[in-house]
């Protein structure tokens, strides 16, 4: 019978600045008394990276341009929430109350470039996306096998909406060491139909099922562990989640917005 287990790190502190992720890791997994295998996929909120390296800002430490004046009217936001946005923007694809869709540098869609302060310390304190998630993912990789001599995958998830559905789910917004995708493309299935486009994004099913563990409110668990799926897991790749993404050329909805 074919299965895979998610096991959640309870009693996970609270990460401070510059905290090594991959160390608190492997301690709360050995007061937990839980070993980390070869082949385990380690899914962590992106919230513990942010915090980790710094990237949380205080609002009283931001001063708002003339352009976040203009779009916090539109959007009836705080300027200074506006600018910060904004210097995480490549391009505004979409503004309306309440509403700020952007392209960000990191070339992620999503809703005030992925900026919130859910699980941040601090009245108007807001957490921004790590600078590179891939490196973040590696560097944390990298470190739990020196700590443990085992050879895992890191995903970073996030929460976002999604185009026509209702509801938000957890997506893979870095990756190391696990492949991002299952291509079943020409292959048969039961009738013996060839596939055409079957190319399922895996890695992103990974942030989805860690989601149903790991919760969005006063859970505490920012770290789960996927194990049963050692045939994803690399020991080292160039695809990160730029591979993700769609060009221009394939967009069926960039004359929507």
């Amino acid at each position: 019978m074919k299965s895979f287990v998610a096991f959640a790190l309870e009693g996970f502190p609270l990460v401070q600045a510059g905290d090594d992720i991959a160390m608190l890791i492997v301690e709360t997994a050995g007061k937990e008394g839980f070993e980390i295998e070869d082949g385990d996929v380690i899914v962590i909120a992106q919230k513990v990276f942010s915090k980790a390296e710094s990237r949380v800002v205080r609002l009283e430490e931001v001063v708002a341009s003339k352009r976040a004046f203009e779009l916090a009217e539109k959007t009836a936001k705080d300027p200074r929430f506006i600018e910060l946005v904004l210097r995480e923007t490549r391009r505004i694809l979409k503004v309306s109350r309440d509403i700020l869709l952007v392209e960000d540098r990191r070339g992620l869609v999503c809703i005030n470039a992925g900026i919130d302060k859910s699980n941040i310390e601090g009245k108007d304190c807001y957490a921004l996306l790590p600078e590179n998630p891939d490196v973040s993912a590696e560097k944390c990789r990298v470190r739990i096998g020196e700590l443990t001599g085992k050879s895992v995958g890191v995903v970073m998830c996030d929460t976002y909406s999604r185009p026509f559905r209702r509801g938000q789910v957890n997506f893979a917004i870095g990756v190391a060491g696990v492949g991002l995708f299952r291509d079943y493309r020409g292959r048969e299935d039961l009738f013996g139909q060839v596939l055409r486009v079957k190319n399922v994004a895996v890695v992103d099913e990974f942030a989805a099922a860690a989601e149903l563990l790991m919760g969005q409110a006063a859970e505490a668990r920012p770290v789960i562990v996927l194990r049963g799926l050692r045939d994803v897991v690399i020991r080292y790749s160039r695809q990160g989640v730029d591979e993700l993404r769609i060009s221009n050329e394939e967009d069926l909805f960039k004359d929507v917005l």
